[in-house]
């Protein structure tokens, strides 16, 4: 039966191969079990519900891909994605959870429908690579802010915005040996070097009484209080279109970029650089950013952790299978996840950060008019507190910049008209 679903040998692979790769895959992104129903209770959230909508979500999300695409790419609630959600549309801006959640599905269902169409390509090839490469290390430097506001690392202060914290905190030293845990381990390849250092760090909070042990094993949490709670009257407000499209915009670039970048990792991309089934990996992972919401989490995505299933030999969609089975089964694991404090899990944010950050070196930094409003980009995010402003002010300041410089023809149609409407929501909107 998983010979005639998954074409194994046509795949050059076997049922343990593929096996191993997805315990691989899911090992390398098991931490977002832990971090995600961290970030979104911070949005008011029950960390209970979202740690089941994030199993729930994540399992789907992985089916999908293994059945429709028959790809080795696992997807869950994405980082980035959920921070904005928790930080910068709740917190920030003081639109309910339930209203985000709104957000995310209209994101999903367009995502969806430009999916199926022939229009996701196009918006993706209109995007000068100045600017992709930007906003994914602006959501990392995002990401950075608030992991070092969760360890305590970083505070507020009236004067200057921000200082350093106690750094002889308990919270503080522990999240120091956690992100030096997880970067040496993750440099020795010692698999599920994440979630290795967040439990480390938990299980030395607990041994010197600074943190309580809930227990390991329990029947999973009720997903109802989060289960499709989308306010979508809400989040149809016009104050929110800008949100939409920053769930949108990001979801879009991460998806594409991720697949792209697996499907050559894999060797499953064709001479002429196009990739078979790739109707089918798109309409799994807008399907899932869709479904991810109305199950009651942010965004879903695909994982380019995925990337450690495939140097396992992983081949097929019985990887992707095997890690939504593996997300199924971790629901029992609730009451660990409630062990974890805050500091445990920033070490993994920051650690993410980092790796997103280097999307700076693809910039083109001789040419200053592609440079510049890069520059823009990434620095927003974290200075705003947003996503949203950060692709507006990028967007804004590139085709400001190339006019102004009589660079017309580097343009495109797409970045003019987005840039001309974040210009017109600022003036009306604000």
């Amino acid at each position: 039966m998983l010979e005639q679903i998954f074409k194994l040998s046509e795949n050059r692979t076997n049922v343990r191969t593929e096996v191993v790769a997805g315990i691989t895959t899911f090992l390398t992104m098991a931490y977002i079990i832990f971090v995600n129903p961290a970030i979104l209770s911070a949005a008011k959230m029950p960390f209970g519900a979202v740690f089941t909508a994030t199993c729930v979500a994540a399992a789907i999300g992985c089916m999908l891909m293994a059945f429709l695409a028959n790809y080795p790419i696992a997807l869950a609630p994405g980082m980035g994605l959920n921070a904005y959600f928790a930080f910068g549309v709740v917190g920030g801006m003081g639109y309910t959870w339930q209203v985000a959640l709104g957000c995310v599905f209209l994101s999903g269902i367009i995502f969806f429908v430009i999916s199926v169409l022939p229009i996701r390509e196009w918006i993706v090839n209109a995007i000068p690579k100045s600017l992709k490469m930007a906003i994914a290390a602006g959501i990392g430097l995002f990401l950075a802010l608030i992991a070092l506001k969760n360890a305590g690392i970083v505070v507020a202060n009236p004067e200057t915005l921000v200082m350093h914290g106690k750094l002889t905190s308990w919270p503080v030293l522990m999240a120091a040996l956690g992100f030096t845990l997880i970067v040496a381990l993750e440099y020795r390849r010692v698999m599920g070097g994440v979630i290795i250092g967040i439990l480390a760090v938990t299980v030395i909070s607990i041994l010197a009484g600074q943190q309580k042990f809930e227990g390991i094993f329990d029947l999973p949490p009720s997903i109802a209080p989060v289960f499709l709670q989308m306010d979508l009257a809400g989040a149809l407000q016009v104050g929110l279109v800008t949100v939409v499209f920053a769930f949108l915009f990001v979801d879009l670039f991460d998806n594409t970029g991720t697949l792209i970048a697996l499907a050559h990792r894999g060797g499953f991309m064709r001479p002429d650089g196009t990739v078979p089934r790739l109707r089918g990996a798109l309409i799994s992972d807008s399907a899932a950013a869709m479904i991810g919401a109305a199950v009651g989490t942010s965004t879903t995505t695909s994982y380019i952790e995925s990337a450690s299933g495939i140097n396992a030999g992983g081949r097929t969609g019985l990887t992707a299978a095997t890690v939504g089975v593996l997300f199924l089964l971790a629901l029992f694991v609730a009451p660990l996840a409630g062990s974890i404090p805050a500091y445990a899990t920033a070490p993994a944010l920051l650690y993410v950060a980092c790796l997103m950050a280097r999307g700076l070196t693809e910039v083109e930094w001789n040419d200053i008019t592609e440079a510049a409003p890069a520059v823009i980009t990434a620095l927003a995010m974290p200075f705003t507190f947003s996503i949203a402003d950060g692709i507006a002010f990028g967007f804004i300041s590139y085709a400001g910049i190339k006019v102004a410089a009589g660079r017309y023809s580097d343009v495109h149609p797409a970045v003019a008209i987005l840039a001309v409407l974040f210009v017109i929501k600022y003036v009306v909107i604000g």
